[in-house]
């Protein structure tokens, strides 16, 4: 079963998140693991707060990813640059459907 990380943060510095997010997928390019798809979303009625919905192939996949070195420092990296702390959510995913 496919694996969703929600990361629900808030930043004042998205430019230099954004960099940090495209070295690492720059990072991911040609590997078999980590993650497989990313939705980034800004929310329009808080300023600042955006969410981040990461797919990978199964929560073994997830671990697998989280136990990374690189990982690890990555999100060292992210979360200096927050103005809160990040909160994560972990789920399954049971279904996603194109609609039109």
């Amino acid at each position: 079963m496919k694996f969703m990380q929600i990361i629900d943060f808030e930043t004042e510095r998205l430019e230099e998140m954004e960099q940090l997010l495209e070295e690492a997928r720059q990072g991911l390019a040609g590997k078999q693991s980590g993650p497989t798809h990313r939705i980034f979303l800004k929310d329009r009625d808080t300023p600042g707060r955006y969410v981040a919905l990461i797919e990978f192939e199964s929560y073994d996949e997830a671990m697998r990813n989280s136990d990374d070195p690189e990982t690890s420092k990555l999100a060292q990296r992210l979360g200096a640059l927050c103005s809160r702390e990040p909160r994560y959510t972990d789920c399954d995913l049971l279904d996603a459907s194109e609609l039109k």
